[in-house]
């Protein structure tokens, strides 16, 4: 499959070279490490699909991501999520599906549009593959949760799995926000300020949240799976996305 998209100043391409993927873990690297000399890496990376974004004036790498294709939730136990949270309720899921992980944008990095060309990118994607659900964990940087209580509190009251697809705890080490959500009024407005910004695009989306967090401290993250079924989509914000991607 050939992904290619190009808007204003941004390219999105899939990685065709050793080198592409290396620049891809570098960039990992500085997002979740923080350090600039290292690069993130797994074996996932060599089954899974390579998306970078690149500024057409400097050269320089300013997002990625990776894909890892499955033919329906009959083969969720391969996935990078699976490590991390039991998901034998997607077993019955049976259209094809996505995971999208490692998802990260330089840090020095302000401008709107890369985001907005990631995910043009990934509708391209999602629409030539004919995929149904996409997947993955979404990050909070840190492993505090006070940092988030806001944030944890909105996804509770309003953005929990439906019963038929919630994950269950696999993790030694997860946060039970669900439960342990503060019983006062939702500050709506301090939980989006809080809310990663490949968080909030699911959300807006459609997208569900597993009931906790679980705390990563390899990478220094507090992470929730993350699903969103293509047809739930509201019909305005696919045609949005679609008119990105062209």
């Amino acid at each position: 499959m050939r992904l290619s998209l190009t808007r204003g100043r941004y390219i999105a391409r899939l990685a065709e070279t050793p080198q592409d993927i290396l620049r891809a873990q570098r960039l990992r690297h500085r997002c979740f490490i923080g350090e600039h000399d290292g690069h993130d890496a797994d074996h996932f990376d060599d089954v899974c699909k390579h998306v970078l974004v690149e500024d057409t004036r400097s050269g320089g790498l300013v997002c990625c991501f990776r894909l890892l294709p499955l033919a329906s939730g009959s083969e969720i136990g391969k996935s990078y999520s699976a490590q991390y949270y039991e998901l034998s309720s997607l077993g019955a899921f049976d259209g094809p599906m996505v995971e999208m992980g490692r998802f990260c944008i330089a840090p020095e990095v302000r401008d709107p549009d890369v985001l907005r060309v990631a995910w043009g990118a990934m509708t391209q994607y999602v629409d030539e593959a004919g995929v149904e659900m996409l997947f993955g964990c979404s990050s909070f940087h840190g492993i505090e949760a006070d940092s988030y209580v806001d944030a944890f509190d909105m996804l509770a009251e309003r953005h929990l799995a439906p019963k038929r697809w919630l994950p269950k705890v696999k993790a030694p080490r997860v946060f039970r926000f669900a439960s342990e959500r503060l019983r006062r009024p939702l500050d709506r407005k301090a939980a989006m300020l809080r809310m990663p910004p490949l968080l909030k695009t699911y959300l807006v989306m459609g997208g569900w949240v597993s009931d906790h967090a679980v705390v990563d401290t390899d990478l220094n993250t507090l992470h929730v799976f993350t699903g969103l079924e293509i047809n739930a989509i509201p019909p305005a914000r696919a045609k949005a996305l679609r008119a990105v991607a062209g």
